[in-house]
């Protein structure tokens, strides 16, 4: 046969869509042609296939006139995961594999020039693409894929993943039946492993928010913001713990269920992050305050994805919030609304998830010192007009909690821990991250029984319905929100964070004490603003 299809996947955003390789030999002069629409990385699969071909012992049909087609022509392909599917397609088409065996299986594998097979990025995206088409259709397809990529596209239930290590383990599986080997395969057992769809135990290690001494009232401000799924920004003089109570911050999250967990890890898939020691673990993402706007929310061409969607399931932290270049700070705007990202290019348009919470820390001043008990200020009132000036007004109507962290009084930061028994509770003892993430747990479902939704994504009717308040709680948010000049999205917000706090104290109606909770929590924006 003359003419091969092999089945394999491109990526475009988070989907994957299927990609067929034909591969066509006919006489006439020599030549290597690849169309389709691919990438530089994908035309230079020339010469690596042809040469994992022949290191492998494997003839490459160098007499004949190869055109290889990537179909659909009008998707975009990119990087090394066509490799493994195009040399299929010229050994099917030379007749040295069975091509009616490959009909059932989907391929996609970089090839070393020796024949090893090299990791791709998007496995899990691959994956449930597959098992989505496969919910859809009657037919089942195997998936193979190289070490590295197959352990991941393994963790989505439902699909058949098999992991080859070298060409010659995908070339021995398929050859036509009676046919003998060249003598230069490996064993049996070296390369072509069927895996399970068993995805690993999620790993609960990592900071303890006992770590942190005192600073009462920004831990109360975390557990809201756990609870309830809240952006918080926090202000303080420097080695005050705000990037130590951050990097916490999503141990106090609700653990993530399976689809969730897979989301998060195809994201990271994609942008070659995922590691299988993170698995089911919420992302803490702190990029540096130089990063671009197109950093933070993705773009590139072929579009991938940002730091806002690698955060996605997880927690955002843009420490030094103010130095942040101003565009990149507006372009949040959006997806904190949405919680999801488009991004439009001339070619293409595309969408990622991007549904995280925003911790945000910044100075209170250029120096940091502003209302420092024992250190001076040395920035003047114009100074710090500018340096609070940096924050928009709708992106901080946007941060549901303000919170400032003071800096910690010596004698309270070098106090003795004592340990907590049953009859000493001990002294200066914070909690741990395990006692308040049960009480964030329980809250969270709260919400979630009540409106199947967190606080924080409360819109509309259902915000109405579950924020209602009596009389007196009503005069008092209509003072507060007059006298403090809040927007309509302002006085949403603070209802949204009186209803997790009130969830906390496992209220079924908001009082006027949880109204005055939540409203100290906008103030700090209201004066930046």
């Amino acid at each position: 046969m003359s003419l091969s299809l092999i089945q394999s996947r491109a990526l475009l955003g988070l989907s994957a869509p299927s990609v067929c390789v034909e591969v066509h030999l006919a006489n006439g002069l020599p030549s290597f042609t690849l169309v389709g629409l691919a990438d530089t990385e994908v035309k230079e699969a020339r010469e690596r296939v042809r040469s994992a071909l022949q290191n492998s012992g494997l003839e490459f049909p160098s007499n004949k006139r190869i055109t290889v087609n990537l179909a659909p022509a009008d998707l975009p392909k990119d990087s090394g995961r066509f490799d493994l599917p195009i040399a299929l397609g010229l050994l099917a088409a030379s007749g040295v594999v069975d091509v009616s065996r490959l009909a059932d299986h989907e391929f996609a594998g970089e090839l070393s020039l020796g024949g090893e097979l090299r990791p791709v990025r998007g496995a899990l995206a691959m994956a449930l693409a597959q098992a989505t088409q496969t919910a859809a259709g009657p037919r089942t397809t195997t998936l193979v894929l190289p070490p590295g990529s197959a352990e991941e596209a393994a963790l989505v239930p439902g699909t058949r993943v098999v992991r080859a290590r070298h060409l010659l383990d995908v070339v021995r599986q398929f050859r036509p039946l009676g046919a003998e080997g060249n003598g230069n395969e490996p064993p049996d057992d070296s390369g072509w492993v069927t895996l399970r769809p068993a995805a690993p135990q999620a790993a609960t290690t990592g900071p303890d928010l006992s770590d942190v001494k005192g600073q009462a009232g920004a831990r109360r401000a975390l557990e809201i913001a756990a609870a309830g799924g809240h952006s918080l920004l926090m202000s303080g003089p420097p080695g005050a713990g705000k990037s130590m109570l951050a990097h916490r911050f999503a141990g106090l999250l609700p653990s993530l269920d399976t689809q969730q967990a897979l989301e998060t890890a195809a994201i990271a898939s994609l942008a070659g992050r995922f590691s299988m020691d993170r698995w089911g673990q919420r992302p803490t993402v702190a990029p540096h305050h130089s990063a671009s706007p197109v950093a933070l929310v993705g773009g590139g061409s072929p579009p991938k994805p940002g730091e806002i969607s690698l955060a996605h399931h997880g927690v955002l932290f843009l420490d030094e919030l103010p130095e942040f270049p101003r565009a990149a700070l507006e372009a949040l705007r959006e997806p904190l609304e949405t919680g999801q990202v488009r991004i439009s290019r001339a070619a293409q348009q595309t969408e990622f998830p991007a549904r995280f919470q925003l911790i945000a820390a910044m100075n209170p001043c250029p120096c940091g010192y502003l209302g420092h008990p024992t250190v001076a200020c040395k920035d003047t009132p114009d100074q710090i007009a500018r340096y609070q000036g940096k924050l928009s007004g709708p992106l901080l109507d946007r941060i549901d909690l303000h919170v400032d962290v003071p800096a910690l009084p010596p004698h309270e930061l070098l106090a003795p821990v004592r340990a907590t028994t049953a009859q000493d509770p001990g002294q200066n003892t914070p909690e741990s991250t395990s006692v308040v993430r049960e009480r964030v747990a329980r809250a969270h479902q709260r919400a979630l029984a009540r409106q199947g939704c967190t606080n924080q994504a409360l819109q509309g009717s259902a915000l109405e319905q579950h924020t209602a308040l009596d009389e007196a709680g009503r005069q008092f948010l209509n003072k507060a929100a007059a006298r403090l000049g809040w927007s309509a999205r302002s006085t949403h917000r603070a209802l949204k964070v009186a209803r997790t706090i009130a969830d906390l104290a496992a209220s079924d109606t908001i009082t006027v004490a949880h109204l005055a909770e939540a409203v100290q929590y906008r103030r700090g924006l209201h004066a930046k603003g």
